[in-house]
């Protein structure tokens, strides 16, 4: 994709600003020499024209074949930026495992296959050169074999013959030219096909025209009778599950990994659309409002906690854009913030570094954790918030999150009793089905499938 959006478009965009002025020039000399041979000598022009549809002829075969080539090369270029982005972005992971020469194999083969695709694109153009210069040349002999006959029988001066041979190469000059530019132009359509490939694709969800925007919302939260399936996916990954959070209570998601958990935020943020049911909120069908305004009313505290390179100033900010600095530092002492960044080297205006590595996991939780609380919004999801903390950490973000949840309507998915046991309900999912729903002491009591995570693998991080 970063390759179709920057060397792609880069390609178009140079077609288009160079290609189309010498076009006109080509078109405008083309047209001045056409008429001056005319004036000459109408029938030695039209046996110079014969050999015009031959520069087009291998024009359009060398031309597809360029395209093709073209193509390949930026395939390649893309692959390259995607295998250098990936080993760079897990450099750990490829260090820990020593597969270092993994990595710069497929590195290598990438560019392989990019220095053989732009050598078939160079062997193409330099047999393509030498066969435009024998039609020229061709062309030219046929011309000055007819204007000397005609000298020879008194129908042509030597004068007007060598000033026709002149202008005959003025002639081919802008027909080579335009021919030329045939080959540019399928180049630069082959980075236009992937261009439109990508334009071309659709989102997973739309807005319906006319769609309702509702302001604040209330908050209130409803499954109803959900059935979701991935696209391409053999299974369901939520199946007939139905659950209604009331406006200020929490809503906890428990279950065994792959059990659908997660698949709930990303139908309350409207990610994906459900297959068959409906997710309310207010009572009314998330496909029926305005798609920016259902995700303004909804804050999330991912699992990845997600930091961008900026300042910490800027990563709180992003909740909403037209915060304060007096707002982003309430924010902050909200999320018990606040010190660890006044200890940092510019305060709020140090710069955090990409994915946040001059912080550690907690510190990064916490501007998260800040980022939702200065978003004010009325629905709350907490996916996973101290999954990657150490149980220190993870203790010491459960106040701020407690702020954070008290007065929104809240849907927690965790495996940590901390952020379980104070909810108003709590949900077992097991294979996209709910399979047990209640109160935390009651689930315990009736030693179901929650009592069993609780005491089994993800109970021993429950507990």
């Amino acid at each position: 994709m970063l390759s179709r959006i920057t060397g792609d478009v880069d390609a178009v965009e140079t077609f288009l600003l160079s290609g189309v002025a010498n076009a006109l020039y080509y078109v405008v000399c083309l047209g001045v020499y056409l008429g001056m041979l005319v004036y000459l000598r109408w029938d030695l022009t039209l046996l110079a024209l014969a050999i015009v549809p031959l520069f087009w002829a291998a024009a359009r075969h060398f031309s597809r074949l360029i395209k093709a080539a073209s193509r390949e090369r930026r395939r390649r270029s893309g692959s390259i930026s995607a295998v250098a982005e990936e080993a760079l972005g897990n450099v750990a992971l490829v260090q820990a495992y020593n597969r270092q020469g993994w990595e710069e194999h497929r590195f290598e083969r990438e560019n392989v296959g990019k220095f053989r695709a732009a050598m078939a694109s160079a062997r193409i153009r330099a047999v393509y050169s030498p066969v435009v210069e024998v039609i020229e040349v061709t062309g030219g002999l046929a011309v000055m074999g007819l204007g000397t006959w005609k000298l020879a029988q008194g129908q042509l001066t030597l004068g007007g013959l060598l000033v026709f041979l002149a202008l005959i190469g003025k002639l081919y000059s802008p027909v080579r030219g335009l021919a030329r530019l045939g080959n540019t132009f399928y180049a630069a359509s082959a980075s236009a096909e992937r261009i439109i490939e990508l334009l071309d694709q659709r989102p997973q969800v739309v807005e319906v025209p006319g769609a309702r925007r509702i302001g604040r919302a209330r908050g209130d939260v409803e499954f109803d009778g959900i059935w979701f399936r991935y696209p391409d996916a053999a299974s369901w990954a939520l199946s007939d599950v139905s659950f209604h959070v009331a406006s200020g209570e929490t809503l906890a998601l428990v279950g065994a990994s792959g059990a659908g958990k997660s698949t709930v935020a990303k139908l309350q943020l409207r990610f994906y659309d459900p297959d068959r049911g409906a997710v309310l909120l207010d009572g009314a069908d998330l496909r029926d409002l305005s798609l920016s305004e259902v995700r303004e009313n909804v804050a999330v505290v991912l699992q990845e906690t997600l930091v961008f390179h900026g300042t910490v100033r800027e990563n709180i900010a992003y909740g909403r854009p037209d915060a304060t600095d007096a707002d982003v530092v309430a924010a902050a002492r909200a999320a018990d913030a606040h010190e660890f960044i006044e200890r940092l080297p510019e305060g709020y205006d140090t710069l955090v570094g990409q994915r946040g590595r001059t912080l550690s996991g907690g510190q990064c939780q916490r501007l998260a954790i800040a980022r939702a609380m200065i978003r004010d919004a009325p629905v709350l999801l907490l996916d996973e918030p101290t999954t990657g903390l150490d149980v220190g950490s993870g203790r010491r973000i459960m106040d701020p999150l407690r702020r954070l949840m008290a007065g929104r309507t809240t849907v927690v998915i965790s495996h940590n009793l901390l952020t379980v046991r104070d909810a108003t309900r709590i949900v077992v999912l097991d294979h996209g089905r709910v399979v047990e729903h209640g109160a935390h002491d009651d689930l315990l009591g009736r030693n179901g499938a929650y009592a069993r995570l609780h005491r089994l693998g993800a109970g021993a991080v429950l507990s």
